[in-house]
């Protein structure tokens, strides 16, 4: 089995790296030329490091990246500064997300998952998630004011409905966190099919590692993946 990550380099697209090397997987990543990376993962044999801007690759190029590839994990995200949420690209996650998809549809040989971190801030339509009147107005004004929240929503929707649940070459799932905090080592974790608490008046907390560990096992356990395919679970620590 061979991974490609996309935004490698975050707090959380290491964990995901971390969890996977320890399976024994190997990987392809992708992050930006001056992006700081730990040499436990840079020189680590079952890695193949490439550097780029990877909202700027052509078809060829994000061809090359999902050749002999059988997963896709996309941890990108926007940087929490002011450039970072309202500078561009606006749609790096949602444009990155859609160029790679295309490649797989268009130079693939086999069915690829694509799994894509994204938040308990994104609604899932499918299942008509519980969500207060109250909540509904806040993210949807988060949703138009802020580009990083509408990116994360527009990505969401690209994996529900334009590669939808019955695609010949993708099959996806859309992990959502809540709050996500920083923690040394995997606790305990629950997965839901839909959010548990308030994100907005009572979040919950989801520690970085934890998310590393579920997308890991996703991509790796088959039984896993089959109960969570073209879903999009949520994760809270216990």
């Amino acid at each position: 089995m061979k991974v490609l990550i996309l935004g490698a380099s975050g707090a959380t697209g290491q964990q995901v790296v971390s969890q996977l090397i320890k399976k024994g997987i190997s990987l392809r990543i992708v992050t930006r030329k001056n992006a700081a990376i730990p040499e436990e993962i840079s020189n680590n044999m079952l890695v193949e490091h490439i550097t780029g801007n990877i909202a700027e690759f052509n078809m060829m190029e994000n061809k090359a990246l999902i050749n002999e590839c059988d997963a896709v994990v996309c941890c990108l995200g926007h940087n929490i500064t002011f450039k970072g949420i309202f500078g561009e690209p606006r749609q790096l996650v949602y444009q990155s997300l859609k160029n790679i998809s295309e490649a797989i549809l268009q130079g693939s040989s086999r069915k690829i998952k694509i799994v894509l971190m994204n938040t308990v801030a994104c609604i899932n339509k499918d299942i008509n998630e519980k969500r207060s009147i109250s909540e509904r107005i806040i993210l949807s004004l988060l949703t138009v004011l802020l580009p990083p929240q509408r990116d994360n929503v527009r990505a969401a929707d690209y994996l529900a409905r334009a590669v939808g649940k019955d695609n010949e070459k993708i099959e996806w799932a859309v992990v959502r966190p809540d709050s996500l905090i920083d923690k040394d080592v995997v606790s305990p974790y629950e997965v839901f099919e839909s959010i548990k608490r308030n994100p907005i008046f009572n979040p919950g907390k989801t520690s970085r590692i934890n998310v590393g560990h579920f997308m890991a096992d996703l991509i790796t356990n088959n039984e896993l993946w089959q109960k969570w395919k073209n879903k999009m679970p949520v994760v809270y620590n216990k």
